[in-house]
């Protein structure tokens, strides 16, 4: 069998990855390590469940004050983990 076309194992991975459906299943298993470089932390601490379900990101935070002070910057977050998966990975956020 004759090869025409050889390329390097790093452009076929990168191209791989760069997918769309690849890249945002790459991104969703980094999640608990984006949710800790957004929110901090303190706030990491007092994450309970992290659930990511039709790009609605669900959060079970075991502080009331922890929950409120997320509550009113989720926007920010969701806007910042999306910056950081590179994809529109989260639609939303509901923290309970």
């Amino acid at each position: 069998m004759k090869r025409t076309r050889t390329q390097l194992i790093g452009d076929v991975l990168d191209e791989f990855f760069s997918r769309p459906y690849i890249a945002a299943k790459v991104a969703e298993g980094k999640l608990p390590e984006f949710w800790r470089m957004v929110v901090g932390e303190h706030f990491a601490e007092q994450t309970a469940d992290l659930q990511l379900i039709n790009h609605i990101l669900y959060v079970k935070i075991i502080s009331s004050v922890a929950r409120q002070e997320l509550f009113y910057k989720r926007d920010h977050i969701m806007i910042r983990i999306n910056e950081l998966a590179g994809t529109q990975l989260i639609n939303s956020i509901i923290i309970r």
